[in-house]
């Protein structure tokens, strides 16, 4: 793939719930290496963007491309053919995601955590899955904590965990997923340490859904407000939050501010 191409390209995607319309022929691109923070209300789309690429739900139409590959479908002798399991599990390593609620197995300890999907899906042996487990940790500033089960952790540790096990299969793109919604608010700046650090000396791809628009406006190259399914606004930060065009984008941000969180 050329440094030129998009590393996730997003064509006329659409998905349902019910008759519930979450996703309506969604078109967008993301560039190797960019960050990108997906905003809006409640239920415009934005989790359910990070769920299909992570192919925790499927699409009912459209298609996707990551890193120049299709994602829900196969080529086979000059035809796109839905993909199978083998295919969407070979996809699946490009991409890590770190969920809201951490998702940590509660019954395995924090080396154990970090370890499991390197030597389940790569078949790293267990020395260079440990090693490569404390660099993360360490990275995270959880090396101390690799002994510990995650019941004996603030959120703010456990999601630092979930950053590091996240990165241990060297994905080329990263979801976030409302990542400190669910810490009290002093464990919040920990965990976007770790993130702006990520940000800062790894060239891999993000994607962040958050409602931490300060936090927003300073990870992101570009910011994407949805609504209903669809991109109203895209543009830098400084565009969307400072001078947003949509009268749709001005009066969430007034919202956003009005509940007293900095912009």
């Amino acid at each position: 793939m050329s440094a030129s191409a998009p590393i996730i390209k997003i064509d006329s995607i659409s998905k349902s719930f019910g008759s519930f319309k979450v996703l309506d022929g969604l078109s967008m691109q993301v560039m190797p290496g960019e960050k990108l923070a997906l905003i809006g209300p409640s239920g415009s789309g934005k989790t359910t963007i990070l769920r299909i690429l992570m192919t925790l739900e499927r699409i009912d139409g459209g298609h996707i491309q990551i890193d120049g590959e299709q994602l829900y479908h196969m080529e086979r002798n000059g035809q796109l053919l839905p993909a199978d399991e083998r295919h969407l599990t070979r996809m699946r390593q490009k991409i890590g995601m770190v969920f809201q609620l951490f998702n940590l197995f509660p019954h395995k300890c924090v080396m154990d955590n970090v370890t499991l999907a390197p030597m389940l899906t790569k078949g790293t042996p267990r020395a260079a899955a440990e090693k490569r487990a404390m660099e993360l940790l360490e990275m995270v500033g959880m090396a101390d904590k690799a002994k510990n089960m995650p019941a004996q952790l603030s959120g703010g540790q456990k999601q630092r965990v979930a950053i590091a096990r996240a990165l241990a299969l060297s994905p080329k793109i990263m979801l976030f997923d409302e990542v400190t919604s669910a810490l009290d608010p002093e464990l919040v700046e920990e965990v976007m340490n770790v993130m702006r650090k990520l940000a800062a000396e790894t060239d891999m791809t993000m994607l962040l859904v958050t409602h931490e628009m300060g936090f927003a406006h300073d990870f992101a190259d570009r910011v994407l407000f949805f609504d209903r399914g669809r991109i109203v606004e895209e543009g830098k930060p400084d565009e969307i939050f400072r001078n947003p065009k949509q009268e749709r984008t001005q009066g969430f941000l007034k919202k956003i501010i009005a509940a007293g969180h900095r912009v």
